[in-house]
This record gives structure tokens, sequence and C-alpha cells, in this order.
């Protein structure tokens, strides 16, 4: 009877205020290496490959992990006892969390908060490796049990990866690991993901988080278990999940320029993933919106657009569940000093931070839905 009101107090604590975890958006590693004079060396050697993150696995103790130049939001959390601080990127594509192990032989680890295990009085040890695919090897390390705290949550004995070996590209990066958001199927770790363990927990008030993505380097926000109004106006558009693919998956109906198909015909798949910077889809509907839009192929095979044309340039209407989600020019032009681009990519589709820094993103694991509002 005691340990059921010190459950329900908890969570009534919670309820009383939304569970905020601070966002910020980082330097690029586009920009990280532009300064060292080292991306078109980085750009070559590591191609941009987005899709690959969603593609069947055969063996499911892989995950394929992709360099991305243009991710930038991370949140901190703590792990351990006393808890040992890591930013990490929250990631509605994968459902594992890890961090750098103190152990880690890489030279990129040297430049990165790294875990402990020792100083640490409630870790764990597992008895498996985890591997993290990529393009020219693999992330390698080990499982572990340890306290999370998240804000002023704590989620108790979570599995996490502490990696041993790491990609040469992570040096760029501005985050030292990843809080995986999708749902468990995926987990390359096999275990409870951090969040449904929150919610088994009764650490959070509702079964969902949401998300919003300010285009400055502050006021971005995660919110675990409800949604806040004060970030986005107007009513929540619901989408149901589709199908069981462990990510966070939806239909889009079409994509039209000013009343015209120029894109996803018939219907397409596509992943919500805040782990992914642009928009990304097939080359053919891709080179369409690029062409629409007055994009030109520049010298890294990016759409360019002269800066001072945005106010001539056309929304990008994506039509998911009946909804409309209007796309602007200062949505989906990536202004840097070497110009202007679209945030638009070949691959598979995937809806990444161009469109989730527009739309305010709720993501219902109770319900199996996605909703979508403007943001403010």
């Amino acid at each position: 009877m005691l340990k059921s009101a010190v459950v329900l107090l908890a969570f009534v604590a919670v309820s009383e205020g939304l569970l905020k975890i601070p966002l910020t958006r980082g330097k690029s590693a586009r920009q990280f290496l532009q300064e060292k004079g080292l991306f078109e060396e980085y750009r070559s050697k590591f191609p941009y490959n987005p899709a690959a993150k969603f593609q069947p696995r055969v063996d499911q103790t892989l995950e394929p992990l992709t360099f991305d130049l243009d991710v930038t939001y991370y949140g901190v959390i703590g792990i351990g006892t006393p808890p040992q601080f890591f930013r990490v990127l929250f990631d509605t594509g994968s459902s594992d969390l890890w961090v750098p192990s103190l152990n880690c032989t890489s030279p990129t680890c040297y430049y990165r908060s790294r875990f402990n295990s020792t100083a640490s009085s409630t870790f764990q040890a597992g008895t498996k490796t985890f591997y993290i695919g990529y393009g020219t090897g693999f992330m390698e390390g080990i499982i572990g049990y340890d306290t999370v705290k998240i804000n002023d949550l704590y989620v108790e004995h979570q599995i996490f990866g502490l990696s041993l070996l790491e990609a040469v590209f992570m040096e760029a990066v501005p985050w030292d690991g990843i809080l995986g958001l999708a749902f468990p199927g995926i987990s390359v770790e096999g275990g409870t993901t951090v969040f449904d363990n929150m919610w088994n927990q009764a650490k959070i008030p509702q079964n969902l988080f949401s998300m919003y993505l300010s285009s400055s380097v502050e006021g971005s926000m995660l919110i675990l278990g409800g949604t806040d109004p004060q970030y986005y106006s107007g009513g929540i558009n619901w989408v149901p999940v589709y199908g069981a693919t462990g990510y966070w998956t939806i239909i889009i109906d079409s994509i039209t320029i000013n009343g015209n198909t120029v894109a996803c015909s018939g219907s397409c798949e596509a992943v919500v993933d805040s782990g992914t910077s642009l928009i990304v889809g097939p080359n053919r509907d891709i080179s369409n919106i690029n062409g629409w839009v007055g994009a030109y192929t520049g010298q890294f095979g990016n759409a360019i657009v002269g800066c001072s044309n945005m106010n001539l340039m056309p929304d990008v209407v994506f039509h998911i569940n009946g909804y409309s989600f209007s796309l602007p020019p200062s949505a989906y032009v990536m202004k840097s000093e070497s110009g202007c681009r679209t945030g638009f990519e070949a691959g598979g589709w995937i809806l990444g931070e161009v469109f989730l820094r527009h739309f305010y993103t709720v993501y219902d694991v109770g319900n199996n839905m996605v909703g979508f509002a403007q943001a403010v």
C-alpha cells in the first residue's frame, strides 16, 4: 500500500507540470568541418545516405548510423549515481540510448563526455555487446544498466550502450550520444526504451511526448508526457502511424506546388525523424520539387537557390490524412555564409528537421498517432 501511495504521489507531482527538456541548436558538422577546412574530405569519405537508417535489417544486432552534416539539436541528460552528464540527440528515428565509454579507444571519444562506470554506485554491467554500422566499419560497444536523469525525472535500471570504438566523423557532431525515441521493436540493445520505462515506472502523466524545434540557438523544447500550447497555434492534426515498422511512419497522400502534384503521386510512406536534418525523398520526386522552386545543382550536389529570390518562391504543400501542411520558402530554404540551398535531399521519404521546425510535432505512443500543429 505504501509503495502504491508513493508512486501515485510521484505521478501527481509530474502531472502538475510538464517535464520540459531544453534543446540547444549547436554548431552543425558542416560548419565544424568548413571551419577546419575538412568539409570536402569528409563529404567524399562519408557520403550522406539518410535512407540507410530505415532500410530493413537482416541482422537485428546491427543498426545503420549515417553521417548527417546538418543535424544540430541536442539536450542534456545524466546517467549514473551521482549523474554524469551528456549531450544527446533525441532521435525519433532510433530506439537505443548510447554514450561514449571512458574505455573508448577512438580518438573521437577524447573530445566528448565519456561514462565512467566505476564512478556510479548504481551501474550494473550487461553481458551483451552492440554494433552500429556505418559506411566504413562499425561502432562497437558494451551494454550496461543504470539510472538515467532527465531534468528532474529519474528512470531506473535503464539499459544503455557504452561505445568502445567510434567512427572518425563523430568528432564533428555537436552531441556525445543518442537517445532513441522510436518503438522498441527496432532496438539493437533489445531492452525497454527510455520512454517506455518512463511510462511503465509512472514517471509521466500521458503516454506521449512532443517536440518544438526553433530556428534559434535556444528555445527548442522536448516535452515528455504532454503538449504545451505556447509552442503552437490552432489545433493538433492527428495522423495514424502506418504499419508495424518500429518507426514513426505515416502516409503522405501527395505533395503539391501551386495546386500541381509534384511528388508522392498516389501516396507514399514517410518516416517522421528528428534525427534527420532535411526532407528526404526519391531522386525523381526531389528533383521535381527542386525544379519547381527554381533550384539548380551546385558543386557538392546541393540544390542551390538565390537568397534574394525567396519572396518569389512557392510554398510546398504536404497533404497528409486529409490535412494540408504548407511549407513556405522561409522554412525549406537553408541559409549559410556560402549562400542558400533547399532542404530537399534524395533518398527514401523522411520528414526531418526542415519539416519539424515548421510544425510542432506530437508522438502519441499510446494511440499510435503523430500530431502536427503550426509551430509559433
